[in-house]
């Protein structure tokens, strides 16, 4: 359906990038406010909203990435859960977490993924080359 829709409407969501930031932005408030607001009727959430905000912006004017927070508040209730439940499957016991091969695999790999960037970025500092500079701004869509 989304393919449906969006193939003809591609102009459209390309003009929608000539709209003066500011507008975009206050129409994105404004839209934001409307949907937390309508979720569950309570001026709460706008103070949630606008307290979110304000941290995500706090976040991104000293330069810490904001895409990892938005993860880990996404996930983090659902990793709560399952953590919950293997332990109640297991009996308490951290052991029933690692009693498998594949399990161990999943660790082992998931290690390897924080471990060897550290490595690479060490040797080749070691060796005096420049290291390797990512740029953020193509993960959180601006500057």
């Amino acid at each position: 359906m989304l393919l449906v829709l969006n193939l003809p409407l591609a102009g459209v969501w390309a003009r929608l990038l000539l709209i003066p930031r500011p507008y975009l932005y206050a129409a994105i408030l404004f839209f934001a406010a409307i949907g937390a607001y309508a979720a569950n009727g309570s001026s709460t959430d706008l103070w949630l909203l606008l307290i979110i905000g304000a941290l995500g912006f706090l976040m991104r004017r000293f330069g810490l990435p904001v895409l990892p927070t938005i993860v880990g508040v996404i996930l983090g209730p659902m990793f709560e859960y399952e953590f919950r439940q293997a332990l109640q499957i297991s009996n308490g016991s951290l052991k029933g977490l690692v009693n498998t091969p594949f399990s161990i695999l999943i660790y082992v790999i998931s290690a390897l993924i924080v471990i060897v960037p550290i490595v690479i970025e060490r040797r080749r500092a070691a060796r005096g080359q420049a290291p390797l500079e990512v740029s953020h701004a193509n993960f959180e869509g601006g500057n």
